[in-house]
């Protein structure tokens, strides 16, 4: 047993009588650290091009599963970066994001940066799934919107050696055709996105479809076989 039972209390004494520290939020937000870790930011080249090729790496870099991205292939009539390839769809789910920067560590293109915000807070689940327009950086001067056309004369090697430094003079947008434009919410998930597996009604699927269970169900209410071919089974 312990020699003096009330010693055990004495750090609680100690913090009874000091001044308390009372953080006045939201009216006054504390400045974050440079590099905090906030919501992530999608960055675009200095012509308005974007940085993101689509590669998916930061999704297999992510512990929590978090981030889901669609590649797609560039055009001369439909160019959104540089190189052969762009991100069509990007979503990151903030309901399974940790924050750990693990994303931006795997980036090759430096296209994912963090930025100090940590304001993320809402009141539904779809509004905390952030798509491509929600995390694109937006235009700065000499910037212009992207789909256009590559910098007259440059390759995607010169981007990222820095001779780009604004739009060509005359760059117009280009015209965005069906299934290329960024996502604008999160209720236009394409049919293999993670957000789209509402269930499927029996009067929708498909006759023979395996993951059809209703005969398995009446079987195991009805305490009887179920009917079909594999009735044996699901009565087991």
């Amino acid at each position: 047993m312990p020699e003096n039972p009330v010693a055990g209390f004495g750090v609680t004494f100690k913090a009874m009588f000091k001044k308390r520290l009372t953080e006045q939020y939201p009216e006054y937000k504390k400045p974050t650290a440079p590099r905090f870790h906030g919501r992530h930011q999608l960055n675009r080249h200095p012509d308005g091009l974007e940085k993101c090729v689509g590669c998916e790496l930061c999704a297999w870099a992510c512990p929590a599963d978090a981030i889901y991205v669609e590649g797609a292939d560039n055009t001369d009539e439909e160019r959104y970066s540089p190189g052969e390839r762009y991100g069509r769809v990007y979503q990151i789910n903030y309901l399974r994001c940790i924050l750990c920067g693990l994303c931006v560590e795997a980036c090759p293109t430096r296209a994912l940066t963090m930025t100090n915000d940590y304001e993320l807070a809402d009141s539904s689940r779809e509004s905390l799934i952030y798509t491509k327009e929600e995390l694109l950086a937006g235009l700065q001067e000499g910037m212009v919107d992207s789909p256009h056309a590559i910098y007259p004369g440059m390759t995607e090697k010169d981007y990222y050696s820095g001779l780009v430094t604004e739009a060509a003079p005359g760059t117009v947008p280009q015209e965005v055709h069906a299934g290329g434009a960024p996502q604008a919410s999160s209720d236009t998930f394409g049919p293999m996105e993670p957000a789209a597996s509402a269930p499927v009604s029996d009067a929708d699927r498909p006759e023979g479809d395996p993951t059809d269970t209703a005969p398995a169900q009446t079987a195991s209410a009805s305490g009887g076989q179920a009917a079909g071919p594999q009735g044996a089974e699901g009565a087991r």
